[in-house]
Parts: structure tokens; sequence; C-alpha cells
């Protein structure tokens, strides 16, 4: 029997509503055996009839600059394995991944949220990263990247010189970096954080250049 496929992802719906309901009432009639898709098939989708799960490069997340990385990595690999196994035919789960130890990979393997937690929130503590601390991440865009870089590490001094005259041992200024996606829209970027418990509070106080974008708490560090 020749296995029939289907594709779901970004490329294939972009602004195509009408398509994920298709997709989805092909694949649970069966008129597809495998159904090929990036992260959005991971979440939320009731298929009963799928006994086989397979994740390629597992552990793509865990090499993103954030702190999330493992969580996220953890919550996906959780996400994806619920589907299968959903019907009365019960169900399998292969990772592939090129770092099998890693503490989220194998709390993901074994459904062990305790353990994924403990190592998680041990990390954090130590690092200082939330939920122990708040972060605050400042992005600087032009289309000249060393004009860019200057004015990142102009800004790096400024707001380390404005922390110490006022004796706040507990802010840190870390950076500047290239941003993980450097170049967006032509544009180049690099971004300076700062990670303490208030950042608002400490930013307030300064008058940042035009020019400079401001987030605080981000979703991602990308």
């Amino acid at each position: 029997m020749r296995a029939k496929t289907l594709r779901w992802d970004s490329d294939v719906t972009r602004g195509r509503r009408a398509l994920h309901q298709q997709i989805l009432e092909k694949f649970r009639s069966g008129q597809a055996n495998i159904l090929i898709g990036t992260q959005m098939i991971a979440k939320g989708l009731d298929l009963p009839g799928v006994t086989l799960v397979g994740v390629v490069n597992a552990d793509t997340a865990l090499n993103l600059p954030d702190f999330r990385s493992g969580e996220r990595t953890f919550q996906l690999l959780s996400q994806v394995s619920g589907r299968a196994g959903r019907g009365p035919l019960g169900g399998r789960v292969i990772i592939q991944t090129y770092t099998p130890d890693h503490y989220a990979i194998q709390a993901a393997a074994n459904h062990d949220y305790f353990s994924f937690y403990e190592r998680e929130i041990g990390y954090r503590r130590e690092l200082h990263d939330p939920p122990f601390s708040r972060i605050a991440r400042l992005i600087y865009s032009h289309n000249n990247n060393n004009r860019c870089m200057e004015e990142a590490y102009r800004l790096k001094k400024d707001l380390e010189q404005k922390r110490d005259a006022k004796g706040l041992d507990n802010v840190e200024v870390l950076g500047p970096a290239p941003c993980f996606i450097h170049r967006l829209r032509g544009r180049f970027r690099w971004q300076v954080t700062i990670r303490c418990e208030n950042p608002s509070a400490f930013l307030a106080q300064l008058e940042l250049p035009r020019g400079w974008i401001v987030d605080i708490d981000p979703v991602g560090l990308e």
C-alpha cells in the first residue's frame, strides 16, 4: 500500500483559513495516512486514529538564545506526544535529537513534569532568570550594521554609568549583542538586555535616545 501524505504549515495555508479545516477533515477521514507539518499541528488537535508520531530535530529550540528554551522544548514535545495514542489502539512517539540526554527531552519522553520543573527552576534560580527577576529587552535597528552596533555599545555604557551613579548593584546590563534574527526587513538589529527586579522603574528614570524599542518581559529573545 502506498502512503498518502498531507502537508500542513504556514506556507501552505497562508491567507486561507478554510484550508486548515479541509486538511484536518481529509486526514481524519482517511484520505491521507501521513500528516507532515510544523508546530501548528502539535497543539489542540483531536486525532484518535493516530498511532505514531515522529518529531524531527526535536532539540532545535534548545539552541535559541532564550532562557525559556528548555521550557519550550519540553512543552512542545509534550504537546506533540499527546497527538498519538488518543484512540483504543494506543500509540508511540519517536523523537530524533542530537542531545538525547538533555533534561528537557528526557523529561518529555518520560512524561515527567516534576523532574523537568526541578531542574529548570534550579537553573533559573542560579542564573537569576525569571521568575527570580524580570527582563527588559532594548532593540535598535538600522540599515547600517556598524551604526547599529556602535549605538548599542554606546547605550550599554550609558546604562552602566547611570546604574552605578545611582548605586543600583542589582541591575544587570547584558550585551550588547546582535539579535538572533540579525536582519529583519532589510534592517540590522542589536539588543541590550536589562535584568533586575523592576526594569520598568529603572528605565523610567532614563531618557532613551530615539530609535530604541523597549520590550518589558519579552515573550521571546529572538
